[in-house]
């Protein structure tokens, strides 16, 4: 499971450290994809083939669904995980996500969320302020 908050720096190659705590899940090989809220997603490649075989089953048929898949697999990068534990971003997911220098990590279930710092702090701050109400809406479905 992948799980925690972690500061770290995008260099001016376009590489991120991916903490050692979260590596362990990940092999050599990692899928970075557009995520949601303007971050990235980091899915290892279990979990990814996992989400792509959901997606197949989304109906054809309809708009959103051939949308959300068209961004979800159209912008998704297959990253190679160096000997320090580094993966290259491509400018189209730097750019989607607005990095800056400093960034935040968090891990998230079953992916790493890559976020620029400013618009984590701001998305965390805004949460938070919702955090009883969302609670209250999720427990009606047993969590």
């Amino acid at each position: 499971m992948l799980i925690g908050e972690y500061i770290h720096t995008i260099d001016n190659k376009k590489r991120i450290a991916i903490p050692a705590k979260l590596r362990g899940e990940f092999g050599s090989k990692g899928v970075l994809t557009r995520g949601l809220d303007n971050c990235l997603f980091l899915y290892p490649q279990k979990e990814w083939e996992g989400l792509v075989e959901r997606l197949r089953t989304l109906p054809l048929g309809q708009e959103s669904s051939r949308g959300f898949v068209r961004l979800m697999l159209a912008s998704a990068s297959e990253v190679e995980i160096d000997n320090l534990g580094r993966i290259l971003v491509p400018e189209y997911l730097k750019d989607y996500a607005g990095l800056s220098k400093k960034i935040i990590i968090a891990g998230v279930l079953n992916r790493i969320e890559v976020w620029d710092e400013n618009k984590w702090i701001n998305y965390k701050s805004g949460t938070e302020k919702t955090f009883g109400d969302i609670a209250e809406k999720l427990g009606g479905l047993g969590i």
